[in-house]
């Protein structure tokens, strides 16, 4: 088994051709399928399924799909922390994080970014929900993440860089707008903006409202958070949502918690951190922020 069979495996499923694949990897199609017919001549058994439109994995195939994407991927990113090694002057950094980090939180990170190493670029992987995060880093989609803290028990590199504050959004007319913070108690009465199931921020708002003492009832549901600020702000209900998410254009009022409610902002790598990786992690550490006193800190 070597990484060119594995990478033509990949190439295989992801284009759904061996003639898509074969131009992807840059060989002709007989070379790439003697690639494969070794592959599954060492396994001792088929991989993929030849049908009359596409191909799909077999049982084997889909066991051995995640390491050989993880492996593809180690390969790559060994070869560009060689490059980077020498000098951050090219190459990609693949990064994994959540919907409203990437909208809120990272711009000005990566603006940051660019100012000091121009030539290397950034890739964003989006996901809705922090265990995504963690697969996306341990099959070699994604470099690092930069999310909340793992679920899951983490053996590569991992470093808290960071916190964000959840805060309230209500209409600009709503009569709460006035003031600079709220006790969660106080809208038990109402009807929310929610998240999909499926969000991350879901199970935040339930729990949160579970502390206050009440179950939230919604008028919507959405899957981002910046949408969730916008439809507060039209008067679908108050919003739960990160501080930083609450940009300029939004108009509603952002109400303060009392008490804070925070989360740590973790990054974290399948191994070591990359040369270019920990150049970037450096980035994000460059502002340190004390937490607010008697803050309720989110482990969800």
């Amino acid at each position: 088994m070597n990484i060119r069979q594995l990478e033509c495996l990949v190439a295989v499923v992801d284009e759904g051709s061996f003639t898509r694949a074969a131009r992807r990897v840059g060989i002709t199609q007989p070379s790439l399928s003697q690639h494969i017919r070794a592959l599954e001549h060492e396994l001792d058994g088929a991989l993929l399924e030849r049908l009359p439109r596409g191909v799909a994995l077999t049982p084997a195939g889909r066991s051995l799909l995640p390491e050989a994407r993880a492996a593809v991927r180690a390969v790559e990113r060994g070869r560009q922390g060689a490059r980077a090694a020498l000098a951050l002057e090219a190459g990609e950094l693949e990064i994994a994080t959540v919907l409203s980090m990437a909208v809120g939180l990272l711009p000005r990170y990566i603006k940051r970014w660019h100012e000091q190493y121009p030539e290397v670029g950034i890739r964003l992987h989006e996901f809705s929900h922090r265990s995504l995060l963690e697969d996306a880093v341990e099959q070699g989609v994604a470099d690092f993440a930069i999310g909340p803290l793992p679920l899951r028990a983490w053996h590569g590199a991992l470093e808290v860089v960071g916190w964000e504050e959840f805060v309230i959004v209500v209409p600009p007319a709503d009569a709460l707008a006035g003031r600079s913070s709220i006790r969660l108690e106080e809208l038990a009465d109402r009807e929310w903006v929610l998240y999909h199931q499926d969000h991350g921020l879901a199970g935040i708002v339930e729990d949160a409202c579970r502390r206050a003492g009440f179950s939230p009832r919604g008028t919507v549901r959405t899957s981002q958070a910046e949408g969730a600020a916008r439809l507060a702000s039209a008067g679908l209900g108050p919003a739960l949502v990160p501080d930083n998410i609450v940009l300029p254009g939004i108009e509603g009022a952002r109400l303060q918690l009392t008490p804070h409610l925070i989360r740590d902002i973790a990054v974290y790598a399948r191994t070591e951190w990359s040369p270019t990786a920990a150049a970037f992690v450096e980035v994000l550490g460059s502002e340190h922020r004390p937490k607010p006193r008697n803050a309720i800190e989110l482990r969800l």
